[in-house]
């Protein structure tokens, strides 16, 4: 087989043998690949799985574990919550948007308790109890958490229902997840082969990919897909070039990811034609406590608060790095701070502490007057139980008194996600772009037409997301959407 660009599609023609054949193949084995090669398998399809790392897992292995689901599940009813399709819908259209797909959107809505059950069908267990407190992740078994849903503004445009499903284990869960979704794909028939990456997508006269190129261990093999090629490799927050031509706002900050996120799906879908949506859309993670922010107040470099600290903590921190002058500062009293639960500190300790709020300005290098200007306000309505500026529950409300405390919400920990484990501290984040897909994962392209034989779904593709993002809605339409591709590429 001749030399060809590293990405450029490969005529199917120039190639005299296949070392691999089977009906669908799937390239990626984290959550959607893995949903994916269940559903193809148990639709009767010969299914390949490969894996350029040395098993399956990816990102989704590292990750949090959170499944954002609703509609009525059953850990939503036995925690004594109310919830339909409805209202799940009205939540996240603001929450993901704007601008979110409304059509995967409403499907996802709609058969999330379908899915839940299919996720207990693997052998996943939620236990029935709920973590009642703003968290980037409960260190505890909890089967239920908030993701905002009880913040201001989403409680006014939908009823405040818990919808973070977390695996029976403590803290991390994405290795349980992955475990059972790998054990039942590979029950139904599917095939991984390990430590070999993707490098081309092979196309035949006709226009339609009927395989791939790949590497493994120095050796070029050819594999061949009867039916369809599904891409399940991820989004490319490891791809420093695709990040400064799409996503620059990440540049420098820490990547949540396993390291492999580089965006090769992608390019070999996009040599061939296929189209894009919201490749500058991205999560940030700002490596702040929400058990400290609830109870304080989260203010910029001129010391002003700029938004509801008890809200899902990625709006808090795409709110802060987007739009607001940093460094940025949890500010917290001694009572307050000591009111956190230890699971809840993770460690976490103030960098500064004042006897008087002018001591704390001069330490933080705000403007003389300015923090203590926000504090005045922020405790005159507080004393009142509200917050006219903000809406912060008035549950978090109470004044703030001398002994101050200011925590560098850029030190600390690195927080597990929906897409897996920050490396590094401070910013964190994630791409949320990919293909352009149909509910299906039949990849389109610049025409709005099927490339034949081509799906897509997880973070290669562009799923729910408008321009915001909730935890647990990358693993949630990940699986979702990767089922959807595989009995529809194991139908073509």
């Amino acid at each position: 087989m001749s030399a060809v660009p590293p990405v450029e599609p490969v005529p199917a023609r120039s190639i005299s043998a296949f070392d691999h054949e089977c009906d669908v193949l799937v390239v990626g084995f984290g959550c959607a690949g893995a949903a994916a090669a269940c559903e193809a398998a148990r639709a009767g399809a010969d299914v390949l799985v490969l894996e350029r790392a040395g098993g399956p897992g990816g990102s989704s292995a590292q990750s949090g574990g959170e499944l954002y689901l609703g509609g009525g599940t059953a850990v939503q009813r036995a925690c004594g919550f109310d919830d339909d399709p409805d209202n799940m819908f009205a939540f996240l259209t603001a929450a993901l948007g704007p601008h979110a797909d409304e059509e995967k959107l409403r499907l996802y809505c709609d058969e999330s308790v379908e899915h839940f059950e299919w996720l207990r069908g693997l052998g996943l267990t939620f236990n029935a109890t709920l973590h009642d407190a703003p968290t980037w992740m409960p260190l505890t078994a909890d089967g239920l958490m908030w993701l905002g849903e009880n913040a201001w503004p989403y409680n006014t445009i939908a009823r405040p229902v818990p919808r973070g499903h977390r695996p029976a284990t403590e803290a991390f869960g994405g290795w349980l997840l992955m475990e059972k979704l790998a054990e039942a794909a590979q029950s139904a028939g599917a095939v991984c082969r390990a430590d070999t990456r993707a490098t081309n997508l092979v196309v035949d006269d006709d226009g339609r990919v009927a395989g791939v190129v790949a590497r493994r261990y120095g050796t070029t093999l050819a594999c061949r897909a009867r039916k369809a090629v599904i891409l399940t490799t991820g989004g490319f927050v490891d791809n420093e070039e695709m990040l400064a031509d799409h996503a620059p706002v990440l540049l420098g900050h820490g990547k949540v990811s396993d390291g492999l996120d580089d965006g090769s799906g992608i390019r070999m879908a996009t040599a061939l034609g296929a189209a894009t949506r919201r490749m500058s859309v991205v999560e940030i993670a700002l490596t702040a406590l929400p058990a400290i922010l609830v109870r304080g107040m989260l203010v910029n470099a001129l010391g002003q608060r700029f938004v509801n600290e008890d809200v899902y903590p990625g709006l808090f921190s795409v709110a802060a790095v987007r739009h607001q002058p940093g460094p940025y500062w949890a500010i917290i009293d001694e009572e307050g701070f000591e009111e956190i639960p230890p699971e809840d500190l993770w460690g976490v300790r103030p960098r500064f502490v004042a006897e008087t709020v002018a001591e704390l300005e001069e330490s933080l290098g705000m403007p003389a007057g300015a923090l203590e200007a926000t504090l005045d306000v922020y405790n005159r309505h507080a004393e009142r139980g509200s917050d006219p500026y903000f809406h912060k529950d008035p549950r978090w409300l109470r004044p703030l008194r001398p002994p101050l405390a200011a925590v560098d919400p850029q030190e600390g920990f690195a927080p597990g996600d929906a897409e897996g484990a920050g490396k590094g501290t401070g910013v964190a984040g994630f791409t949320l772009g990919g293909l352009h897909t149909t509910v299906d994962g039949a990849v389109l392209n610049h025409s709005g037409l099927k490339i034949p034989g081509l799906y897509a779904a997880g973070r290669a593709s562009a799923g729910i997301h408008g321009e915001g993002y909730i935890s647990g809605t990358s693993l949630g339409d990940g699986t979702f959407f990767g089922r959807r591709a595989g009995r529809a590429a194991a139908g073509d």
